[in-house]
């Protein structure tokens, strides 16, 4: 969406909202997608939360703290200010603070635009979709026991409405239960374990050994409801969602490495440098950063000298995208990057080992 497009329907969103009616909620992949982002990250959310604040608008919850596909509903900041203790981390209005001039001189201004969400929310990993499966004390074991196979779980939470939990009923309450019970258990309140929660607030990070130690935590929301379950599964998964395109983007920098080495001159090396970085020593082809790797082989010349039987234009298509996913992943963007994405890593990473198998060896000059 262009910026003029998006700043009238921001406006006219503010407009709605001014007459005395809520516009329907977006998720956050949505918003940002009127951004042309796929995921959120430092430039993306100044973006997003500039065009917010001309417009006077915010997001309930914080778009930044909210899972990608979670909900948002847009608001006036002023409609917040009777209740901040009920939004946390959305007075997001960046101020600019302004120093008392000296005498004939100009105020000073300081701009804000670092967002207002620097921790890992819990609330981050809460995939709203996600119907949250529980059980009632009185229900029977039996009934307990093939909702946990149906949905592959460990644990169910035992609840009588959306805020009051009486416990957790799991494979490990249940087989002691069932081994010791004399009568039988029938029931899930004889199988019942104390629950273990934490806030959609929590850092994330403050949370994880709570996780581990219990195998999962309840998340308690704002409005005093268990909106979800984050178990060790989910940890394994946001860590290899996380680890594997840093693995994958470190190899494909090691095998650029491997291809360039012993090919060029330390000069030749050192011309490709940042012009915005000229003070940085480029003494091998282990200083260059990805970029200049692109601006290096992007050269005709250069490129015949690899000895790589390939099209010089799409490897360098191909690794300038390469390039850019590394921006994200390195920056610690928030946001998992795509399964496509994932996918084109892995398969350039399989493209430069069939490129090496077949390069021409570096010859004496």
């Amino acid at each position: 969406m262009d910026v003029e497009a998006r700043n009238r329907l921001l406006g006219e969103i503010a407009e709605t909202l001014r007459g005395g009616r809520a516009p329907e909620p977006i998720s956050v992949r949505e918003l940002i997608g009127w951004f042309d982002a796929l995921r959120r990250g430092t430039n993306v959310n100044w973006h997003v939360r500039r065009s917010l604040e001309q417009a006077g608008l915010v997001t309930v919850p914080d778009f930044e703290s909210s899972h990608i596909d979670g909900r948002v509903q847009f608001a006036l900041p002023q409609a917040l200010e009777d209740q901040p203790e009920e939004r946390p981390g959305n007075n997001d209005l960046e101020p600019v603070v302004e120093l008392a001039p000296q005498q004939g001189a100009a105020p000073v201004q300081f701009v804000g635009g670092a967002g207002v969400e620097p921790a890992y929310r819990v609330s981050r990993l809460l995939d709203p979709r996600l119907r949250l499966v529980t059980i009632g004390p009185d229900a029977s074991l039996e009934e307990a026991v093939t909702l946990m196979l149906r949905h592959d779980y460990s644990q169910l939470p035992v609840m009588t409405n959306e805020r009051d939990v009486r416990g957790v009923v799991s494979w490990d309450s249940i087989g002691p239960a069932m081994a010791l019970g004399h009568p039988m258990p029938q029931f899930v309140r004889e199988c019942m374990r104390p629950h273990v929660e934490v806030k959609e607030t929590d850092s994330l990070f403050q949370v994880i050994n709570r996780i581990i130690e219990s195998s999962y935590v309840l998340v308690r929301n704002e409005r005093r409801s268990i909106s979800g379950i984050l178990t060790t599964t989910d940890l394994s998964q946001q860590f290899q969602d996380l680890a594997e395109p840093f693995l994958l983007i470190g190899e494909i920098e090691n095998h650029i490495r491997s291809l360039i080495d012993g090919r060029f001159t330390q000069e030749e090396l050192a011309a490709v440098r940042n012009e915005n970085d000229q003070n940085r020593l480029i003494e091998s082809v282990a200083d260059l950063t990805i970029g200049e790797h692109v601006r290096l082989i992007e050269n005709p010349a250069n490129w015949a000298r690899l000895g790589l039987k390939a099209d010089r234009a799409v490897f360098v298509r191909e690794l300038d995208v390469v390039r850019q996913l590394r921006n994200d992943v390195m920056h610690f963007d928030s946001d998992r990057i795509t399964d496509v994405e994932r996918g084109s890593l892995r398969n350039f990473v399989q493209f430069i080992h069939e490129l090496k198998d077949r390069q021409a060896p570096v010859l004496d000059r």
